[in-house]
């Protein structure tokens, strides 16, 4: 396979697991992603935003994940996010701690 068609393909990939988790799971909660895979949808904008830096595209983390949540995070919050019972809330900080550390 040649090189653009990869990047193609990786990029269509990477819509199709944004209009996933943006529009067609909103019911599965940030805390849940992560405690169970180690990354979650501010993980993926954070990734966005990465890599837009390291091409010399000034980025920061809001306009990141407005960008691949398509709102603010507020509005996400408000919209679909759901209190998180305690053992959840600490089962993430060790799940943040070994998979994004002091990146977030």
């Amino acid at each position: 396979m040649d090189p653009q068609t990869e990047i193609e393909l990786q990029a269509a990939a990477f819509r199709r697991l944004q209009k996933h988790l943006m529009q067609d799971r909103t019911d599965v909660q940030n805390i849940d992603m992560m405690n169970l895979a180690g990354f979650c949808r501010n993980c993926l904008a954070r990734w966005y935003q990465e890599a837009a830096n390291e091409r010399g595209i000034e980025m920061g983390k809001g306009e990141a994940r407005e960008i691949f949540y398509g709102m603010t995070m507020d509005e996400w919050k408000s919209t679909y996010q759901t209190a998180a019972s305690p053992e959840k809330q600490a089962a993430f900080k060790v799940a943040f701690e070994e998979n994004v550390g002091e990146k977030d």
